[in-house]
């Protein structure tokens, strides 16, 4: 019987152990593609700029080569504007020397009134249960910068490493929202804050 015992707690603590530390050797990439486009298919400048510069050069180009082949055409006065629009955007950084982070969040209105964060070069530490918070604090440095400042829970982190974008829920002022937070909610832990700048 005690052997039995025994090699239950065994299974168990391996069990245990894999669910907290596998997370930390696996990394989950995700590479979302931005598809919130105007109605139009038009994409504002402030979209443009807000792409890394890599990107940027290669829609550059894209644009260049689309503009040689369409036919000359008078310029009307009532061109539609609706594509996504840059609210804010900053940098993830490290939380501490376990929990680190890296790349860009970028806060995008879109022509529906609703919001959109998008990460892109996106690399986090990865962890158990995950979760990206819109908060209040403007550089939160802790776990109480983020719960006692108040924030928005915009779902689950898709993936560690990669592009991917995350829908703000309707009604949310986003003006009072002055971070991006990745979260782990099992423990409480802030694993890597990027302070919005407005644009």
């Amino acid at each position: 019987m005690k052997k039995y015992a025994f090699m239950l707690g065994v299974i168990l603590v391996f069990m245990m152990g894999w669910f907290f530390l596998s997370p930390l050797a696996i990394d989950e990439t995700v590479n979302e593609s931005f598809d919130f486009v105007g109605a139009d298919g038009a994409v504002d400048l402030d979209m443009i700029m807000a792409m890394p510069v890599g990107k940027r050069e290669l829609m550059k180009g894209k644009i260049m080569q689309a503009a040689a082949r369409a036919p000359d055409q008078a310029m009307r006065d009532d061109m539609p504007t609706g594509g996504p629009r840059v609210v804010s955007s900053g940098t993830f950084v490290d939380a501490d020397r376990i929990h680190k982070g890296t790349g860009r969040a970028i806060l995008y209105a879109l022509p529906d009134n609703t919001h959109v964060v998008r990460f892109e070069d996106f690399r986090t530490t990865n962890g158990p249960a995950l979760v990206v918070y819109l908060a209040k604090h403007p550089a939160p440095a802790s776990a109480s910068d983020v719960t006692d400042g108040g924030f928005v829970k915009l779902g689950k982190l898709k993936g560690n490493v990669g592009n991917q974008n995350y829908r703000v829920p309707a009604g949310t002022d986003v003006a009072q929202f002055h971070s991006v937070v990745i979260w782990c909610e099992l423990f409480d832990v802030l694993f890597s804050p990027a302070a919005l700048i407005m644009q």
